[in-house]
């Protein structure tokens, strides 16, 4: 029941198992996705994270043999999801990206506008005090 319900993580990662036992007969699975040697597509933080869980021996099998139904089935359909939804993003932003410089390359390139320069002393900064103001004291409007 296990692989069957790792069969959709599969498709799109290898796997790691790790198997510890705890105190009072728990038992801890950590299932480890890792990158599919030979692909170029980089994965995302979140979606290497491991998936654990924690339980009686007795808990784990059950919960796995709900199924899709159960928490670690429903746990891999939202990674598969969140996974599909990155992938489109990425291939959205390139289409725009390319799309883009596409529009960049057909639209001609302005001639760069003239600019006057005047010999206008510099305004004062804003937050600069009056020549007769003192640090301690409030300015005077009049």
């Amino acid at each position: 029941m296990l692989i069957a319900n790792l069969l959709p993580l599969l498709h799109r990662y290898s796997l790691g198992f790790d198997l510890v036992a705890g105190p009072d007969d728990t038992v801890t699975l950590t299932v480890i996705p890792r990158k599919v040697e030979g692909t170029a597509a980089a994965l995302e933080v979140g979606e290497t994270r491991p998936i654990s869980i924690t339980a009686s021996a007795a808990e784990i099998d059950a919960e796995l043999a709900r199924g899709a139904d159960g928490a670690l089935g429903q746990l891999i359909a939202t990674r598969k999801t969140l996974a599909d939804q990155i992938a489109d993003q990425r291939e959205a932003a390139e289409a725009a990206k390319f799309a883009s410089a596409e529009a960049a390359k057909a639209r001609p390139t302005p001639a760069p506008a003239k600019t006057a320069t005047t010999s206008a002393s510099p305004a004062p900064a804003p937050s600069a005090l009056p020549a007769e103001a003192k640090s301690n004291e409030p300015a005077s409007l009049w």
